[in-house]
C-alpha cells in the first residue's frame, strides 16, 4: 500500500470572487491540509475575470503558505470553457512554493489532462518543482476512461476527486443519504488512484454542515468514504475541515496497534523469525506493510507516535 506523500484529508474550497473569503482563508483557527481557491463553480461568469485578478493579487503577496496551511491550490475553469487558458497562464507562473497544485474540473478524457500539463510546462517558473495536478472525475465517460486518464497524467497527476453532483446529472441519478447510487463510480476512482499510486482520492462534498445533524451526517459520509478507499473529503465550509481531518486520520486504536506491530516486527526481523503472532493473530508481510503505512500517516497527522513507541518499547513478537 503506497504511503500518502501529500496529506489532503480535507480539501476546502474558497470562492476567489470574494476578497473577504480570500483574506479569511489565511486566518482559520485550525491547521488545514489544503485550501483550494475556486475559479469555477462558486464564481459566476460575469465575475470570473475579477476573481482571477483577486486571486493573483492574493497569492502574489504570499512567499509561501502560512504554517497552519499544508497546501494552496487553485481550481481552474473547465478546459471546455473560454476561461481555462487564461486561468493557467495567469496563475501558473506563480512560484511553486506558493501555489503548488492545480485542480482541473470536468476531466472527461486524457487529452483534458495533457492540455493542462503541457501549458504548465510552458508557463511555470524554471528550475522549480513541477506543479501537481488533481483531476475531478464528473462523468460516466471519465469513470470508464480512468486508466487512460491516470496514465496520461503520469508524473504530474497527484490525485482524483469525485464530483457527485455533476456525475448524478450525467446519469440522471437522484442522490440519496445511502450514497448507494455512487458506489460503482466511487470504488472505481479509489481503485484507479491506488493502482496509479496517487497521493489523494478525495470523496464527494457533504452538503450538510449546519448544527449537530449536519456534523453527524458529515462524520457518517467520511466514515463511508474511508471504507470505500478514499483518504480525503471535499469541504465547502471551514466548519467541515476539523471533522474531515479527524475522520480521515488513523484513530487512536489503529495507530497503537500499528506501532506494536512495527516494534514487534523489528525484533522478529533481528531474531530471524519469519512468522509470528500478536494478540493471537498471525502477522505477515501485508499486515506489517499496512502498519508502517499507518504509522507514517499518523506522524504526518501530528499524532504522538514517539510517545506510543516509548509506551510499547517492550512489545515482543509472540
Amino acid at each position: 500500500m503506497p504511503t500518502t506523500s501529500t496529506l489532503r484529508r480535507a480539501l476546502l474550497y474558497v470562492p476567489s470572487s470574494s476578497q473577504k473569503f480570500l483574506s479569511k482563508s489565511l486566518l482559520l483557527p485550525h491547521t488545514t491540509d489544503n485550501i483550494t481557491y475556486d475559479l469555477e463553480d462558486s464564481v459566476t461568469p460575469s465575475l470570473k475575470p475579477t476573481a482571477r485578478t483577486n486571486l493573483l493579487s492574493h497569492l502574489s503577496a504570499l512567499p509561501k503558505p502560512p504554517p497552519n496551511i499544508g497546501e494552496l491550490a487553485v481550481r481552474i475553469n473547465a478546459i471546455s470553457t473560454p476561461y481555462a487558458l487564461t486561468d493557467l497562464t495567469t496563475l501558473a507562473p506563480l512560484p511553486s512554493s506558493t501555489l503548488s497544485t492545480i485542480v482541473i474540473p470536468k476531466v472527461n478524457s486524457p487529452s483534458d489532462l495533457t492540455f493542462v500539463i503541457d501549458i504548465l510546462r510552458q508557463v511555470s517558473p524554471q528550475n522549480e518543482p513541477q506543479k501537481k495536478v488533481i483531476a475531478l472525475i464528473e462523468s460516466a465517460k471519465a469513470v470508464m476512461d480512468l486508466k487512460q486518464i491516470c496514465e496520461a497524467g503520469k508524473g504530474s497527476l497527484d490525485g482524483l476527486i469525485f464530483a457527485a453532483e455533476d456525475f448524478a446529472l450525467d446519469l440522471s441519478l437522484t442522490r440519496t443519504p445511502s450514497l448507494r447510487e455512487f458506489l460503482y463510480a466511487r470504488s472505481a476512482i479509489a481503485t484507479a488512484a491506488r493502482a496509479s499510486e496517487l497521493s489523494s482520492t478525495i470523496d464527494l462534498v457533504c452538503t450538510s454542515y449546519k448544527g449537530e445533524e449536519g456534523k453527524a451526517r458529515l462524520e457518517e459520509e467520511c466514515r463511508d468514504g474511508k471504507e470505500v478507499g478514499f483518504n480525503g473529503k471535499q469541504c465547502i465550509h471551514p466548519s467541515q475541515v476539523e471533522i474531515a481531518q479527524r475522520m480521515f486520520a488513523p484513530d487512536e486504536k489503529e495507530v497503537e496497534w500499528a506501532v506494536r506491530v512495527v516494534i514487534a516486527d523489528e525484533k522478529a526481523q533481528a531474531a530471524g523469525r519469519g512468522a509470528w503472532t500478536l494478540d493471537d493473530k498471525m502477522i505477515d508481510a501485508p499486515v506489517v506493510g499496512k502498519a508502517h503505512s499507518v504509522v507514517t500517516k499518523a506522524e504526518k497527522c501530528g499524532i504522538d507516535v514517539k510517545g506510543l513507541r516509548r509506551k510499547w518499547q517492550g512489545q515482543e513478537p509472540e
